[in-house]
C-alpha cells in the first residue's frame, strides 16, 4: 500500500551548507533503495518534508527522523493513503530558504514567518501541489 506523510519539525541547532547537502546526499541515497520519494523544505531552522512510498518503509523512516539528534519538536501534519506517487521522479527533491523561494513561503503561511505546524491539512497539500506544478522550485 502507498501512503503519503508529511512532517514538520525544527532543527535542534542551526545548519550550515555542508550539513544541508549530507542530509540531501544521504536522504537520496537511502530513500532510493527503500523506495521512498518525496521533498524536503528547509526554512527558517524548520523542515517540512512529504513522503511517498510503501507503508512500512515510510514509518521506519520516520521512526528513524524521530531519534535523529538534528531534529526536536517532530509532528505528524498529515498522512494518507495515496493511489500513487507524486513524486516518482525524486528520491528528494529540497526546496531551500532561498530568496527565490520567498514568495512560494510566504503564499502558504499565515504569518511573515513560514510555519508549516500553522498550516491546515488543505493548505499544505496546496503548497506541495504548487512544488509539483512548478518543478523548478526543486533544487
Amino acid at each position: 500500500m502507498l501512503i503519503q506523510l508529511t512532517y514538520a519539525s525544527r532543527a535542534a541547532r542551526v545548519l550550515g551548507p555542508m550539513d544541508i547537502k549530507d542530509i540531501l546526499g544521504a536522504s537520496r541515497r537511502n530513500n532510493a533503495a527503500a523506495g521512498i520519494t518525496g521533498a524536503l523544505c528547509l526554512n527558517n531552522g524548520i523542515f517540512l518534508q512529504q513522503l511517498e512510498g510503501d507503508r512500512l518503509a515510510v514509518n521506519a523512516l520516520y521512526h528513524r527522523l524521530l531519534a535523529d539528534p538534528r531534529h526536536r519538536d517532530t509532528a505528524v501534519l498529515d498522512f494518507a493513503e495515496i493511489a500513487h506517487r507524486r513524486f516518482g521522479n525524486w528520491s528528494m527533491g529540497l526546496i531551500g530558504s532561498v530568496e527565490a523561494n520567498r514568495q512560494l513561503f510566504l503564499k502558504y503561511s499565515s504569518s511573515a514567518d513560514f510555519d508549516p505546524f500553522s498550516m491546515s491539512v488543505l493548505t499544505l497539500r496546496s503548497f506541495f501541489d504548487e512544488i509539483l506544478q512548478n518543478i523548478r522550485w526543486l533544487e
